[in-house]
Order: C-alpha cells, then structure tokens, then sequence
C-alpha cells in the first residue's frame, strides 16, 4: 500500500518549521510560529497575581487562550465570541497548551505573577494544537 499526500511532502517529511519572535512590541514576549502553511502568534502577557487558590504560595500559575480567526480556513467561520460560548475544541486546546507549559516550567520561580499566553491561528492548515504549543514554549 503507497501512502501519498495532497501536498508535495513525503509521509516521513515534516513540514517547514518557522519562527519570527518579537512581533507584538506590547507584549512581554511574541512569536509568528508557521508549521508549513499553518501560521499562530502567540503572545505572552506577565500579569501581577495568581488565582485565589495560589495565593501566598509564592508560586506563579501560566495559562492560555486559543483562537482562530474567521477566515484561517478555506471556508469562513464565525468568531467564537461572538456566539457567546467556546467550542469544546476550543476549550480543549487551551487547556493542553496551559497544562503543557506547566509541566515543563518551574512555577515557583515566577513568584506570584501570572503568565496568559494567547494563540491566535491565522492561518489553519493542519497541527494548529502544536504549533501553539512550540510557539507559546518560545
């Protein structure tokens, strides 16, 4: 059995990876992540505080948001928001990405700050979920 893309890629080929970091000057920390066509900014925001129930731990606390925008697909889609209410996959991939860099960040070296790290897909053509994640660990 031959196993054939739509693309020119071989199936043990991944895609081109893409980076560009400081886009947002607001922001703490950006990034224009591409996995092949697939294109996310990712932006860090520090904010003084953590959830109630991390208070006086002297530990911080990281989460993320995630979206993408209407027309990142080849057919238009409505803005989340604007339905009043997140899609369960949504939802899921925001709270992958948060637990990700959980897993992966000492907490108690940011003190009692918290860290939102915003994934907006701008263009969608497969492995948005990780492609947020590398470019929220940047």
């Amino acid at each position: 059995m031959s196993t054939k893309r739509l693309v020119s890629r071989e199936p043990d080929q991944m895609r081109e990876v893409t980076m560009q970091r400081n886009i947002n000057k607001h922001a703490e920390g950006s990034v224009l992540i591409g996995f092949g066509d697939t294109k996310v900014i990712c932006t860090a925001s520090v904010e003084s505080g953590v959830p109630s129930f991390l208070r006086g731990s002297g530990q911080g606390w990281i989460t993320s948001e995630y979206g993408m925008l209407p027309r990142s697909t080849d057919t238009r889609m409505g803005r989340e928001a604007a339905k009043g209410k997140q899609g369960g996959r949504t939802v899921e991939i925001q709270r992958l990405i948060g637990r990700s860099l959980r897993a992966a960040v000492d907490l108690k070296n940011l003190g009692e700050y918290t860290v939102l790290i915003d994934c907006d897909v701008i263009q969608a053509d497969g492995g948005t979920r990780t492609a947020s994640i590398t470019g929220a660990c940047v």
